[in-house]
């Protein structure tokens, strides 16, 4: 149960779903958490639930202020930031000719920008006290194409590269950080859930139907499931890995 004893962890998006299910995973193996949302009354929540290992704070990932104070806090806090977990994100269905540029731009904003900015400020100051672990949640669709998902395809395709791109300078530049993706499948979140709320009862059955007849096992994946994963790459067992992809989605992209 110490797999990330004592580490320092951020996680953005950490008060339900995916970020919430890997801060429980960190918190299990002796990590000390702090979770971000726009949710500040769930986020509290589940804090105070999570118990003294665990804090929550208030952020917006798409500003670049945010991310400022949110670091310096965790860093007075406690002294150092190891792992970050650029987890937050939103996803609507619009197919390309029903999306607007609102809809478009805020998706990037938060998906992809708010994963720069995060990347952006844990190298600087992980760079200089003995490296970290930064974890992209990206997704199976910056992998294949969806017809309903324009906006989110195009950003977890981009986290994906990004990715890449900074892991490759960090390693070639000697400072010890690791940037790795976890691309997860379709997971029992209220994310999804709250795609599928947004169509009719028979359009999201249907979506549902279809979307578990392409996925070999033959369901969505428990939260957990992912957020075992992020424990692996946020442990020393993972410290030959950089610029890397792991998918989590039951076999569909098989």
């Amino acid at each position: 149960m110490n797999r990330v004893k004592d580490k320092v962890c951020l996680i953005t998006g950490g008060a339900r779903g995916l970020g919430l299910a890997a801060a429980e995973a960190l918190i299990a193996e002796g990590a000390r958490v702090m979770i971000t949302d726009l949710d500040a009354r769930e986020g509290q929540l589940q804090a105070a639930r999570l118990g003294s290992q665990a804090l929550f704070r208030e952020q917006d990932v798409r500003s670049a202020a945010h991310w400022q104070e949110t670091l310096d806090a965790l860093i007075a806090r406690w002294g150092r930031l190891d792992v970050l977990v650029n987890n937050a994100g939103i996803g609507a269905l619009f197919n390309i000719e029903e999306i607007s540029s609102d809809d478009w731009q805020r998706t990037l904003d938060i998906n992809l920008s708010g994963v720069m900015l995060g990347t952006q400020q844990g190298i600087a100051r992980m760079k200089n006290s003995g490296g970290g672990s930064i974890i992209n949640i990206a997704s199976i669709e910056g992998l294949i194409g969806e017809a309903a998902l324009p906006a989110y395809n195009a950003s977890k395709g981009g986290v994906r590269l990004f990715t890449r791109s900074a892991a490759i300078h960090c390693a070639r530049s000697g400072y010890n950080i690791r940037i790795n993706n976890v691309c997860p499948g379709f997971a029992e979140t209220q994310m999804v859930a709250g795609a599928l709320a947004a169509l009719s009862p028979e359009q999201a059955q249907d979506f549902a139907a279809k979307t578990l007849a392409r996925i070999p096992m033959g369901r969505f994946a428990k939260p957990a499931e992912i957020a075992s994963t992020v424990l692996f790459l946020a442990s020393d067992e993972s410290s030959y890995m950089t610029g890397s992809d792991l998918v989590v989605d039951g076999g569909m992209t098989a």
